[in-house]
């Protein structure tokens, strides 16, 4: 608070220390009135916080990723740290970019902000455990004859990446309706359907070296399907795809586009046999662009904090 009046951004109101903002009416209260108490807010604290993160450690870009309602909050505290330089990055020469990214409200079916049934919040180990029950009683009835140990190791994976999934592939800016049975679904955009993607990729690629088959990581993709052309052309979008979401920081467009090349992928296995080709050179193609398939919705699901499976 002293530096912010020694740089004169800082000036008492009203017995209360402010930083005004340009085109923003309401001042940015960094220590109340005596009356008030004369405490410190979270405006101080980001201020000084700020200060720490660009000019020690360097920082060119914050993100803070922070419920919507607090809008107004961040344009102060991005203003007033702004305004008295701690947005200035010496080493860069320039300014960091101070971000808000923010996200909406998690709703339940009545429309209104989810709660419990007796009106509390809901703890997030319930949603997971919950889920895990739920995904095991789904995996349970597509593959009965799994073991216990790799049934709950399954479940516990298809649950998380669905709650995960269901999150991230909303607009953050947007409010969403939570549903279990939604998220689990094995059909549509959500977890569960990728994760099949992926192991589906994965059966071939094993099936294939049970075979004998060496799948080369230098074979000649050959296009000549036009569901191998629709495959190709989506997986070619990756790169371009993930520098859009970390400019923009949503991470549903990354969602969608892993939901475009899994749906490509499922039209591709369905025209276009991998293993029974019409010749080697068509199946090391096909083997290739399986295996490029299983590579993007890996690692992109790995971007998400989602983990992926061998089998189901």
């Amino acid at each position: 608070v002293q530096d912010l009046f020694d740089r004169g951004v800082a000036e008492m109101d009203a017995g209360a220390v402010v930083v005004r903002v340009e085109g923003i009416q309401e001042p940015c209260i960094i220590r109340k009135s005596e009356s008030g108490g004369g405490g410190f807010l979270y405006a101080t604290t980001a201020l000084a916080a700020i200060r720490r993160r660009v000019q020690q450690l360097g920082a060119q870009r914050v993100v803070y990723c922070v419920d919507a309602r607090q809008g107004l909050h961040f344009k102060l505290v991005f203003g007033a740290a702004r305004k008295a330089g701690y947005a200035e990055n010496s080493a860069a020469h320039d300014q960091a970019s101070l971000e808000h990214a923010a996200f909406g409200t998690i709703l339940g079916p009545d429309g209104r902000p989810f709660k419990t049934r007796s009106g509390e919040n809901v703890k997030l180990v319930a949603l997971l455990d919950e889920a895990a029950a739920r995904a095991r009683e789904a995996v349970a009835l597509k593959n009965p004859d799994l073991s216990s140990d790799k049934a709950s190791t399954i479940a516990e994976t298809v649950g998380i990446a669905a709650i995960k999934y269901a999150d991230l592939s909303s607009d953050r800016i947007k409010d969403y309706v939570f549903s279990f049975d939604r998220m689990l679904s094995f059909e549509g955009n959500t977890g569960p359907y990728l994760l099949y993607a992926v192991v589906r990729t994965r059966s071939i690629l094993r099936k294939a070296v049970e075979r004998g088959v060496t799948v080369r990581d230098n074979a000649q993709i050959r296009v000549c399907m036009p569901e191998e052309k629709d495959l190709a052309l989506a997986l070619l979008r990756y790169p371009s795809t993930v520098r859009s979401v970390a400019e923009h920081l949503e991470p549903h467009r990354l969602c969608q586009y892993l939901f475009d090349v899994a749906s490509a992928f499922s039209v591709f296995v369905t025209n276009c046999p991998v293993l029974t080709a019409p010749d080697d050179a068509t199946r090391d193609s096909r083997l290739s662009l399986c295996r490029l398939t299983d590579r993007v919705l890996s690692q992109g699901l790995g971007l998400l904090g989602i983990g992926t499976l061998d089998r189901m």
